[in-house]
């Protein structure tokens, strides 16, 4: 399979996740669904860590602190966040403002790193952002937020913060770490801390957990988490971060066209309009950025869209 269908598959892999995401959000509880997920990529990933790298580095206590934080943020909260809103609001608006995360991770980067705000990236930002305003207010910019922003729409949000701290402090572990073990180590830790708290939430309930919300776990877990990461790492390696990072873009116009198509979700005029904004947004802002290192555990850094 060539190089660029993968990638492209990738973004389909990705948009799908709010897909899978929505319908497991309907059979269990948030916490009980994100160590559904993880606990599926968690094996896969320490199965293709063994298998390229022959063997776990071991982290130095700075790296390991580092990791637990991002095993917290980028596997736990986003999760919650994630699969939270989902139950909530359309799968497709959450998409476009899950899609958002680099042009967030690009203004941390400011701060945290001094990296440079050039032209083109304060333009892919503010048309980014416009594009998210869009989809959040439904297209009422100038009536504001206030009627068209809920609990789904904050915990979307919470999704974005959560993957901006992940993403950042990936950047300082992955000089020391592949990306393949910082992913694998921070999934699994946020893998232990989410089993007492899906335990509390009602994981071993008399109920039990049915095939549906395990179908959707296991397409999250592997398509949305391992596949998408292999495939994507496999494209920066053969035609670089740039190109490979513009199928970023395709992430949430797959999201959308998906829902519209399985879930029968309206395909609104401030729904396309903002996602042709927030990709166009994202490209500009990505042309406008040296290549960094980003990591892809769960559903979205640089890399990472949903």
């Amino acid at each position: 399979m060539s190089t660029y269908i993968k990638l492209l598959l990738m973004a389909v892999c990705w948009g799908g996740t709010f897909i899978a995401g929505k319908n497991l959000a309907q059979h269990v509880g948030p916490l009980t669904g994100a160590f559904l997920r993880f606990l599926v990529a968690s094996v896969f990933l320490t199965a293709l860590t063994l298998r390229q790298e022959k063997r776990f580095v071991l982290p130095g206590c700075k790296n390991l602190l580092l990791l637990f934080l991002m095993g917290m943020t980028g596997i736990f909260f986003y999760n919650f966040f994630f699969l939270k809103g989902l139950k909530l609001i359309e799968a497709g608006r959450a998409s476009i403002i899950v899609a958002t995360n680099p042009i967030f991770i690009a203004l941390m980067s400011v701060v945290f790193f001094r990296e440079r705000l050039n032209f083109l990236k304060l333009v892919g930002i503010l048309v980014s952002v416009t594009g998210a305003v869009t989809v959040i207010t439904r297209g009422e910019l100038l009536t504001g937020i206030g009627g068209s922003f809920g609990w789904g729409e904050l915990y979307i949000l919470g999704c974005v913060g959560s993957w901006v701290a992940y993403s950042l402090l990936g950047k300082v572990v992955m000089a020391d770490l592949s990306p393949l073990a910082a992913v694998t180590y921070s999934s699994l830790i946020g893998t232990v801390g989410l089993f007492p708290a899906a335990v509390m939430e009602g994981l071993f309930s008399s109920g039990g957990i049915g095939p549906a919300a395990w179908a959707n776990a296991a397409y999250l877990g592997f398509f949305g988490t391992v596949l998408g990461f292999v495939w994507y790492y496999q494209g920066i390696q053969r035609i670089g971060p740039v190109r490979a990072g513009i199928f970023i873009n395709f992430v949430p116009v797959s999201a959308v066209l998906l829902a519209f198509v399985l879930l029968d979700e309206p395909l609104t005029t401030s729904l396309l309009a903002g996602t042709v904004l927030v990709s166009s947004g994202v490209y500009l802002t990505t042309l406008g950025s040296r290549p960094v290192s980003g990591s892809c555990a769960s559903g979205g850094g640089r890399c990472r869209a949903s």
